[in-house]
C-alpha cells in the first residue's frame, strides 16, 4: 500500500480530473510539473483507469524532446529498401512494431527494477557516467550511420529472424527492435515531471509486476505515433534513391548533436572536481539572487532552523551540475526580472547532489526526492508546503504565479 501524499496547510491544491471519462490528455500533460497532483491520482485510480491514463501519458511523452529526435530514426528503417524493392505495408507495420516492442520491454525492465530496488535506479540513470555511456552509444551509432561499419546481427540469427518473419523483404527486425531499445536509453537522461512521479510512485508500491506492466503500457502509448508515421508517411515520401544516403548522414548528425547535448553537462562534474579541497558555499545566479549552496542535511538543516529563528521563508533548489532542467531553470526561469525579484523574499537554498555520495542520497531521501531538479517552499514557522513543489521545469510565467500564491498564504 502506498502512504497518501501529505497537502500543505490550507494551500490550494492541483488534482488531475478525478473523472475518468474527462480524464484526458489535456489534463495530464497541463499537470507536467505538478508531480503531486500526479502522484495523488495514480494513488486514487482504478486499475483499468490507472493503465489507461499511464497510456495518455506515453502518447504525450512522445512529442518531447527527448522522443522526437527518434521519429525520423523510425521512418527511416521502415522506409527502407532492399534488394532495390520497396519495402511492403506489412514488413512496415512488423518493423514499427518490432521498434515499439524494444522500447517497450525496456521501459518494462526500467519499472520491475525500480520497484525492486527503489530510487537507486532513477539516480543511476543521471549519474556522470551513465550520461557518459549515452553519449559513447550514440557516437557508436553515428559511426555506423557514416559509414564507418555496418552494424549486423551473426547470420545465423539473422535466417532465423527471417524465417519468423515469412522472409519477407525490407529493413531488419532485430534492428528496429534493438534501435527501440535504444531510444530508451536516449530519453532516460531527461528527467520530466510524470517520468520522475511514475518511478516515484512505482518504487513506493514495491510490485515489480505493477511496475513493468504500468511503464510497459506507457510505452506503448509513446509508440503509438511513431507507428502512425512510420505507417503513413510512405504516401508523402519520394521516392527512394540518393537521397536516403543524404538523410542517413544527416541523422548521424543529429545523433552526434544529441551525444553532445547530453554528456556537456557531465563535463561541469569533472571540472567541478578539480576544486574539491574548496567547494564553494554560495552560488551567484544574477547580481540580486545568491544561494547558500549545501552538500549535506546537517548543513541543510542549520540554514532552515536559522531561518525559522527569524521567520523567514525558505526556497530550496536541488541542483545537479549534469542536470540539464535544473540548467533550463538557472538559465530561463531564474533570471526572468519578475522572478528574481519574487524570489528575493526567500532564503535561498540550494542542494548541490552532483556528486553521487551518500551525503547526496541522504538530502535526496530527506525529502522523499528521486532526483532533480526539485524545489521546495518553507514558511517562516519552517513547514513545508508540500502541495507547492515544483519537480521538472517550470516557465518564468507559471513559476511566478506559484510563487505569487505562496506570498497569498
Amino acid at each position: 500500500r502506498v502512504a497518501p501524499i501529505p497537502e500543505g496547510d490550507a494551500a490550494p491544491t492541483r488534482t488531475l480530473n478525478p473523472n475518468p471519462v474527462l480524464f484526458g490528455l489535456s489534463d495530464l500533460w497541463s499537470g507536467r510539473d505538478d508531480v503531486a497532483s500526479i502522484k495523488s491520482y495514480l494513488e486514487n485510480a482504478k486499475p483499468f483507469y490507472l493503465f489507461a491514463g499511464f497510456f495518455i501519458l506515453g502518447i504525450a511523452l512522445a512529442f518531447t524532446p527527448c522522443v522526437l529526435p527518434m521519429l525520423p530514426i523510425l521512418s527511416s528503417i521502415v522506409l527502407g529498401r532492399q534488394d532495390g524493392g520497396p519495402i511492403s505495408k506489412t514488413r512496415s507495420a512488423y518493423l514499427a512494431l518490432a521498434y515499439i516492442l524494444g522500447m517497450a520491454l525496456l521501459y518494462a525492465l526500467a519499472g520491475v527494477l525500480t520497484a525492486a530496488l527503489g530510487s537507486g535506479v532513477q539516480r543511476a540513470l543521471q549519474s556522470p557516467i551513465a550520461l557518459i555511456l549515452f553519449a559513447l552509444l550514440l557516437l557508436f551509432l553515428a559511426g555506423s550511420l557514416f559509414g564507418l561499419y555496418e552494424l549486423k546481427m551473426p547470420q545465423a540469427w539473422q535466417n532465423k529472424v527471417d524465417q519468423l518473419a515469412g522472409r519477407q523483404k525490407g529493413g531488419s527486425i532485430a534492428g528496429a527492435f534493438s534501435l527501440g531499445a535504444i531510444s530508451t536509453l536516449v530519453a532516460s537522461p531527461c528527467i520530466t515531471a510524470p517520468l520522475a512521479s511514475v518511478l516515484g510512485f512505482v518504487a513506493q508500491t514495491g510490485s515489480m509486476a505493477l511496475g513493468g506492466g504500468l511503464l510497459f503500457v506507457m510505452a506503448l502509448g509513446m509508440g503509438l505515433p511513431l507507428l502512425l508515421i512510420a505507417m503513413g508517411a510512405r504516401s508523402f515520401l519520394p521516392q527512394t534513391g540518393a537521397w536516403m544516403m543524404w538523410l542517413q548522414r544527416g541523422l548521424g548528425l543529429v545523433l552526434i548533436a544529441l551525444a553532445i547535448w547530453i554528456v556537456w553537462p557531465a563535463m561541469s562534474v569533472v571540472a567541478g572536481n578539480q576544486n574539491q579541497t574548496s567547494p564553494r558555499t554560495e552560488k551567484r545566479i544574477s547580481s540580486d539572487l545568491v544561494f547558500q549552496v549545501v552538500r549535506s542535511s546537517e548543513e541543510l538543516e542549520r540554514i532552515l532552523q536559522r531561518a525559522k529563528a527569524e521567520n523567514k521563508p525558505v526556497m530550496l533548489d536541488y541542483y545537479a551540475d549534469w542536470c540539464i532542467s535544473c540548467k533550463e531553470m538557472e538559465a530561463i526561469t531564474f533570471t526572468n526580472p519578475e522572478v528574481a525579484k519574487a524570489m528575493s523574499r526567500f532564503v535561498l537554498v540550494q542542494a548541490d547532489v552532483t556528486i553521487n555520495s551518500q551525503q547526496s542520497q541522504a538530502l535526496l531521501k530527506q525529502f522523499s526526492l528521486y532526483g532533480p531538479p526539485a524545489i521546495l517552499f518553507f514558511n517562516g514557522a519552517g513547514d513545508e508546503q508540500k502541495s507547492f513543489r515544483v519537480v521538472g521545469f517550470m516557465a518564468p510565467s507559471r513559476f511566478l504565479e506559484r510563487l505569487q500564491e505562496l506570498g497569498a498564504k
